[in-house]
């Protein structure tokens, strides 16, 4: 077995392990020059049947949390429906859902595929409304929020549902 087997083997064990002891692994990956910091689950797909999820532009700490909450509530049963408004993440600032288009995968849930073996899992962007209740795409919202936290999917807006006719 070559040295990048053996490793990716060795990440697709502790991934596999931390999901079984705590219903999926965190990912984080700090932010850069191209773009804010985020976070992803990886093992809701195997151990629950939930979508793995994905938040980007808070704190480790912050993400952390919110993961581990979609985590404890997907595995519960729990349906995460995208353009639907959801509290209980972040205080006073509800969230909402949207698809992961298949093209971000490998930059957004990379780690994923060495336990899926693949892009065969479905995957939802968790996105955060800034603190005045405004989503990245709405016009009011402040400025460089639709930068610092991208839509994921094909066409970088809300794609499952039509902002502010039939969600934010």
């Amino acid at each position: 077995m070559s040295a990048v087997a053996e490793t990716e083997e060795q990440l697709r064990q502790w991934l596999v392990d931390t999901a079984e002891r705590h219903g999926a692994a965190v990912m984080h990956v700090a932010g850069d020059d191209t773009g804010a910091a985020y976070a992803f689950s990886v093992g809701a797909w195997r151990r629950f049947g939930k979508p793995e999820v994905v938040v980007i532009g808070l704190p480790r700490d912050v993400a952390q949390a919110v993961v581990d909450t979609y985590v404890q509530r997907a595995s519960g049963g729990e349906r995460f429906t995208p353009g639907r408004l959801y509290a209980g993440f972040l205080e006073g600032c509800p969230v909402t859902f949207e698809r992961v288009a298949k093209q971000y995968y490998p930059e957004f849930l990379g780690s994923a595929f060495a336990v899926y073996r693949g892009a065969d899992f479905p995957a939802l962007q968790l996105i955060v409304s800034a603190p005045d209740g405004t989503f990245p795409w709405q016009p009011d919202a402040p400025g460089g929020f639709a930068e610092y936290q991208p839509v994921l999917t094909e066409s970088g807006a809300p794609e499952r549902w039509t902002p502010g006719v039939d969600g934010p």
